[in-house]
């Protein structure tokens, strides 16, 4: 399995200019792309706005120290792996840092030919667990993200909105008389039909941006991040439109539409729930308003 360095970004965070500079440079010419940052707090705001593969942080910072930027990290960015160094004076040592939650760990004055290869390393693994991650989230069928990854990406995608104070607009789909035809023609002519309204999501919304779901059965999602509702609209209109010039027997799409904003007064679990629940409950208006419709409920 070849090395990704070409597209890999690595962060190093480090209150002391000069090592920051120095890893930067080492970081840089072993052909990876390197970001820095003089603390936990520059690093967080970097992490927020910038998709980072590594972060190669000291343990030992003003204010938020590398443990606790560990900490976040892996509650806020679970697709950012983390390498801690330390002094040999300091405490931390390798079985604590793995324990929570880092990949690796470095001792200062950081070795190059260490560092290359504890990267090259990384990079192998990272990739290998993401594939392994990718089949285990994807629907076999349509290669779409599946249940699975929707309960996991849709209370982040909600907390990111709020924390961003950005639009995250939901759409439920159904489609509507899949069981009649599916009876009808059989199960493989069945797969066609949701194949292809897998591929239509994907060609309607947004590269890199929106995230198209198959929750399961007949029944798909797409959550679109900063989208007004008039885009929203025209998004969800273009999936329908697209999907019933496909012609497939007497089946149609019922889409329920809701923008997604955190609640305070209510715990994450029951706001996300109910979030699900107003999406629901604006598809079956869909459904009971004759079909091929979409319902909005955004205010």
């Amino acid at each position: 399995m070849e090395d990704k360095k070409d597209n890999t970004i690595i962060l190093v965070v480090d209150d002391d200019e000069f090592v920051r500079m120095h890893l930067s440079v080492l970081v840089k010419s072993l052909g990876y792309i390197c970001l820095t940052s003089g603390g936990s707090d520059e690093a967080i705001k970097v992490l927020e706005f910038k998709p980072v593969d590594i972060v190669l942080s000291d343990v030992v910072m003003p204010g938020m120290d590398g443990m606790a930027l560990l900490d976040y990290i892996k509650e806020h960015h679970k697709d950012t792996d983390v390498i801690i160094s330390t002094g040999f004076s300091q405490t931390a040592n390798y079985a604590e840092v793995i324990k929570a939650g880092a990949i690796d760990f470095i001792k200062k004055p950081i070795d190059p030919a260490e560092l290359e290869a504890k990267l090259a390393r990384a990079i192998r693994e990272r990739t290998l667990v993401r594939e392994l991650e990718r089949l285990s989230m994807h629907d076999a069928l349509t290669s779409l993200l599946n249940r699975r990854s929707f309960n996991e990406r849709f209370p982040y995608e909600v907390g990111r909105a709020h924390r961003q104070n950005y639009s995250l607009i939901l759409a439920l789909i159904d489609v509507d008389n899949f069981k009649e035809y599916n009876d009808e023609h059989g199960h493989q002519a069945g797969d066609e039909v949701l194949t292809c309204l897998g591929t239509i999501l994907v060609e309607c919304t947004r590269d890199k941006v929106d995230m198209c779901f198959r929750l399961g059965g007949d029944e798909f999602c797409v959550l679109l991040p900063q989208a007004s509702a008039a885009q929203g609209m025209e998004i969800v209109e273009r999936v329908r439109v697209s999907f019933l010039e496909k012609g497939f027997g007497g089946t149609t799409l019922s889409i329920g539409l809701v923008e997604c904003k955190r609640d305070a007064a209510l715990p994450k679990e029951e706001d996300d729930r109910s979030m699900m629940e107003r999406a629901d409950h604006a598809m079956y208006d869909a459904k009971n308003s004759g079909k091929n419709c979409v319902v909005s409920r955004i205010k």
